[in-house]
């Protein structure tokens, strides 16, 4: 099991980076994920609407107490992981990592509160450098799955690879 909290979504400034992170969670084999911060029903609902069409089970949720959230999933013996430039590589801790069956996963926004580091299990960087948040959280889940791919059943619609051009076929038809 997989859950990302994001962090402290802002509604004027986080909008299109917010939906990338529920986004690139779902495809790379998340379970569900959790905003804080603003509230964002058109968020929610894009997410869970990609789920519906897409197939999957994967949930986006809100909740307002990021501090509660992570003590939750701390009780519920959850490795926390957060994503941070400041952390210690991952090529270093993703072994240990991957030893845990269930996994929060923390994805900042705003200056995120010293806090988080000290009660989070690991603090991970995937570079040193700056860098956005739905890469560090990509590459994250990639090495997490260990690069194997996520079926999503019950799909409405599917895409069908193509070497040029678009093709998505809706259940039920060719």
């Amino acid at each position: 099991m997989i859950v990302i909290l994001r962090l402290g979504h802002r509604l004027k400034r986080d909008e299109r980076l917010s939906t990338h992170v529920g986004l690139a969670s779902r495809a790379l084999g998340a379970d569900k994920i959790i905003y804080t911060g603003d509230k964002d029903d058109k968020l929610l609902e894009s997410i869970n609407d990609v789920s519906q069409r897409f197939g999957g089970s994967f949930k986006a949720t809100y909740e307002s107490g990021w501090k509660k959230i992570m003590n939750d999933y701390k009780k519920k013996k959850y490795c926390i992981v957060h994503l941070t430039m400041y952390g210690m590589p991952l090529k270093n801790k993703i072994s240990k990592i991957k030893k845990s069956k269930k996994v929060l996963v923390i994805v900042g926004s705003e200056k995120v509160p010293g806090e988080v580091y000290h009660l989070s299990d690991y603090n991970i960087s995937v570079t040193n450098q700056p860098h956005s948040e739905v890469a560090a959280l990509s590459i994250f889940l990639k090495e997490l799955s260990g690069k194997k791919e996520k079926k999503f059943p019950k799909a409405r619609l599917r895409i069908i690879p193509q070497e040029k051009g678009k093709k998505v076929v809706e259940k039920g038809r060719k």
